[in-house]
Parts: C-alpha cells; sequence; structure tokens
C-alpha cells in the first residue's frame, strides 16, 4: 500500500498555480441529484466546483480535501460552503451526512487498489441509503507516451496505469475499466460514460463518468 499522504506537499505547493479540468457533469446533477440535496465534493481542491454548483442553485454544500492550502482557497472562493481538511482516506463527515458525493479528478490521486476501496468505502459511510456517488476521472490511453510511462513505472508502483511526473513531484493513476467495475462494485450502476478530457498539464485523456447509488447492500453502515 503507498502512503496517502505523500502527494500532500505536492497539492499545497501547486494551489493557486493548477487549473483542474475534468467538467463538472451538468447533466448527470440534473438528472440524479435535486437542487435541495446535501452534497459533498470530496477532494474539492480550491473550490471550483462547489463554485459551479452554487451558480446551479445548489446550497447545501460541503468540501474536504487533504491540502490545507487548497482549502483556504475554496473557503475564498465558496464562503457558505461547509470546508474541512480531511485526513487522508478519511472523511471528517458523520455517517450519512449526504444525498450525493461528487468524486471528480480524485481516484487518479489515489495509486493503491486498497486506498482507493477505502475511500469508496468512506463515501458508502457519509451517504443516506439511496444517495449517489458521481465520479468522474481518468481512463488507460492507448498512445505511445502515455503506454511508454505505463510500462517505465509498472515496476515500481506495481499497477500498469500508474506513473509519475518527475519534473514535477506527483505520482498519478490512469484506471482499467474492469478495476473500476471491481472498485464501485457495491453501488448500483445507473449511469457509466466515456469520453475525453484535457488534463491539467494541457494533454488529452480518455475519461469516464459514473453514477452509483448506495443501496442497503452496500456495507455494515447501512
Amino acid at each position: 500500500m503507498s502512503d496517502p499522504a505523500s502527494g500532500r506537499s505536492y497539492w499545497d505547493a501547486v494551489a493557486g498555480k493548477k487549473e483542474f479540468t475534468v467538467p463538472l457533469p451538468e447533466a448527470l446533477l440534473t438528472r440524479y441529484v435535486a437542487s435541495d440535496a446535501a452534497l459533498l465534493d470530496c477532494g474539492c481542491g480550491y473550490g471550483r466546483s462547489l463554485a459551479e454548483l452554487q451558480s446551479r442553485g445548489y446550497r447545501r454544500l460541503a468540501g474536504c480535501d487533504f491540502s490545507s492550502a487548497m482549502i483556504a482557497l475554496a473557503r475564498a472562493r465558496v464562503p457558505d460552503a461547509e470546508l474541512k481538511v480531511n485526513a487522508p482516506l478519511e472523511l471528517p463527515f458523520a455517517d450519512r451526512s449526504f444525498d450525493a458525493v461528487l468524486l471528480l479528478a480524485v481516484l487518479t490521486c489515489i495509486i493503491a487498489d486498497a486506498d482507493q476501496q477505502r475511500m469508496l468505502g468512506e463515501i458508502v459511510r457519509v451517504l443516506r441509503p439511496g444517495g449517489v456517488v458521481i465520479a468522474g476521472d481518468f481512463l488507460l490511453n492507448t498512445d505511445a507516451r502515455n503506454q511508454a510511462r505505463y510500462r517505465q513505472y509498472q515496476a515500481q508502483f506495481g499497477t500498469y496505469g500508474v506513473f509519475a511526473l518527475p519534473e514535477e513531484g506527483a505520482v498519478l493513476r490512469h484506471h482499467d475499466r474492469a478495476w473500476l467495475e471491481t472498485l464501485f462494485a457495491g453501488f448500483d450502476a445507473l449511469d457509466f460514460q466515456t469520453t475525453v478530457y484535457r488534463t491539467m498539464n494541457g494533454h488529452r485523456s480518455n475519461g469516464f463518468y459514473f453514477v452509483g447509488k448506495r443501496t442497503e447492500r452496500t456495507g455494515s453502515n447501512a
């Protein structure tokens, strides 16, 4: 298992410098999340998505991020939201606090299978039965540049799709769809869409959106 706190210094350092680019899935939100829902943006960064949600009429908003520098920016941007710094892989909210959890470009920052599963367990815990998770993140790519770095780092990190940005100090993950089916198996799948994103460094990458419903069979906190 990797150290999930190891990337905190990187995200603190790039707060205010990097633009997060996975778009807020407006059509999915309109379809699955009522405007009066209690909504958590998990890994909210500098508050970009929270500000968009607020502009679309969502008012019961909360966010968390393990980067205190990111949360400071988010507080200035969305002062009405409930914002907290969280420990890695832990959500600082009570059981069954939310009707929906947004998870945009967060799994890419959690490279180990077990750590991703722990994060999903926390999301199950804070969701009310019948609540939904909306995730958007990166899929594996087949271009030469990405394949070369997947192979380069596979021995070091143990997973094809994990790679480092040596000049920046970040380690990220692109995902195999079969793994995503395993990761989200505890949810009733409502929607899965593939897309193409622009990365924060200006490249193109395959991506996905997933919508899943928390049901009574998703865990002991049901």
